[in-house]
């Protein structure tokens, strides 16, 4: 419990193992995120008219993109698909009645279309309960798109069909993607699964070089990538108020490490007291947004939790043990359930305690070190970094159930994988890992799977995924 160096983003301070469970098979816990089983979709992409051909790759790229990283859906191969796929809806046939069986002849087989028919995509090899399809114009200066989804399984066109919708945006890159942000949405919903478009992930890099980390933002596909400090020091550890209306993070641009809020809304900064300490860190917000929990040095023998109002005022002291407490994290659906990363039983262990600081006790099984709880949207889960299994140092990423302590391990040994960061969908991780050789942002299903490199500059750490 001597890890300081925690407030420079080390995964250390600043349970039940499924048996027989490994990558390529779900325990019961990841089907309660992702369900089981998944339906084939087939989308053939979408041609472009006019000004808006030159976008129609950006569209074509970012609705299946966004399609296959929800998770929900298995995405036919393109190699699959037939030479002819529809446009607009009166390219779509009714296939040809097979010409009557004669005696002692094969059966006959129904002729396709070449992607004309929807049986073409419903049989083998697509076998797709879900189609896709449309076309990109240019009207008015704009960038329209006409998109469908047809149940192919379905022989009747009309009840074959889910939705037809028309889209319309910027005639630029920007505008091709916001539109088939949309109709992957209006895809996704067919599940009743939210789309991730619109998220964000705040995060720490230090790309600026001169030994400094500052605090940025991007999308939820690490496009728009934006620098939001600029203190030229040592800025970290961001956390967002359940608005999205402010940011607080740690920063060592005053000297000692302190805490000091953003508005995400004005851009300007909000005054916040800090006690009189030799380390403020770690800041997270009540669900209520109306408080502030942390860690401090106020009292100087140890670092414990405090909690105050949004201004630094009504500090109070949470924890109060004769170790290192630090990264507290309050469930956001109660209100009332805190997880602690603690050195109170010797090395650091996940505890839950209530709000007021009673009734503490260990989540996790005392092996290893374990660090970087974060609470499901849900209030019932949680996604931690673990050396369970691991000589110490080596960390990686796992999720439990916090009533039954069911434990699943999602990454196994590829660096170092810390900060697990719910997205707001309850079913994907941001995470940070040096698997590369230096420290990147990754997202990845809950199951492990749908690994996908949001950033590349410099070393990346700490992301915090919000709506």
């Amino acid at each position: 419990m001597k890890r300081i160096q925690l407030l420079l983003g080390v995964a250390g301070f600043g349970a039940l193992a499924v048996m027989g469970w490994s990558a390529g098979q779900q325990s019961d816990l990841v089907i309660k995120f992702l369900g089981a089983g998944k339906p084939t979709i087939a989308l053939p992409d979408f041609r472009g008219a006019g000004g808006a051909a030159q976008y129609a790759d950006v569209f074509n790229k970012t609705v299946f993109d966004d399609v296959q990283r929800a998770g929900v859906f298995t995405m036919a191969p393109k190699s699959f698909y037939p030479l002819n796929p529809p446009q607009q809806e009166s390219d779509l046939r009714t296939p040809a009645a097979p010409e009557p069986a004669r005696r002692n002849a094969p059966p006959p087989v129904a002729k396709d279309c070449g992607g004309r028919c929807l049986s073409d995509w419903a049989s083998s090899p697509v076998s797709a309960a879900y189609l896709g399809f449309g076309y990109a114009s240019e009207q008015n200066g704009q960038f329209v798109v006409f998109g469908h989804l047809y149940n192919p399984t379905i022989p009747d066109l009309n009840g074959a069909r889910l939705f037809r919708k028309l889209y319309n945006g910027e005639l630029n890159e920007n505008g091709a993607r916001q539109v088939a942000h949309q109709y992957a949405a209006d895809i996704l919903n067919q599940l009743g699964v939210a789309s991730l478009a619109g998220s964000k992930v705040y995060f720490v890099s230090d790309r600026q070089g001169r030994g400094t980390k500052e605090i940025w933002s991007m999308d939820f596909d690490g496009s728009n990538e934006k620098r939001l400090t600029s203190f030229n020091s040592i800025t970290t550890m961001p956390a967002v108020s359940p608005d999205g209306t402010r940011l607080a993070f740690t920063t060592f641009a005053k000297g000692q490490p302190r805490l000091m809020m953003y508005s995400t809304v004005t851009g300007r900064f909000i005054p916040f007291l800090n006690p009189q300490a030799s380390v403020n860190a770690q800041p997270n917000f009540t669900p209520d947004g109306k408080n502030v929990l942390f860690a401090s040095t106020a009292d100087p023998r140890f670092m414990n939790i405090y909690i105050s109002d949004l201004d630094g005022g009504g500090l109070r002291r949470l924890s109060n043990v004769r170790a290192v407490e630090a990264e507290p994290k309050v469930n956001p659906k109660n209100g009332h359930d805190v997880l602690v990363v603690s050195g109170r039983g010797g090395m650091q262990q996940i505890y839950m305690m209530n709000i007021d600081g009673a009734d503490p006790v260990r989540l996790t099984t005392g092996e290893g070190e374990a660090s970087n709880p974060a609470w499901n949207p849900n209030g019932q889960h949680i996604a931690f970094s673990w050396t369970r299994g691991y000589a110490p140092g080596n960390w990686n990423l796992f999720i439990m159930d916090v009533s039954s302590r069911e434990t699943v391990q999602l990454t196994h040994g590829e660096g170092r994988n810390e900060n697990p960061s719910w997205a707001p969908d309850g079913r994907h991780l941001a995470f940070s890992s040096n698997r590369t050789g230096k420290s990147q942002i990754f997202t990845m299903l809950a199951d492990g799977t749908e690994v996908r490199q949001l950033t590349t500059q410099g070393n990346n750490y700490m992301p915090v995924w919000v709506k």
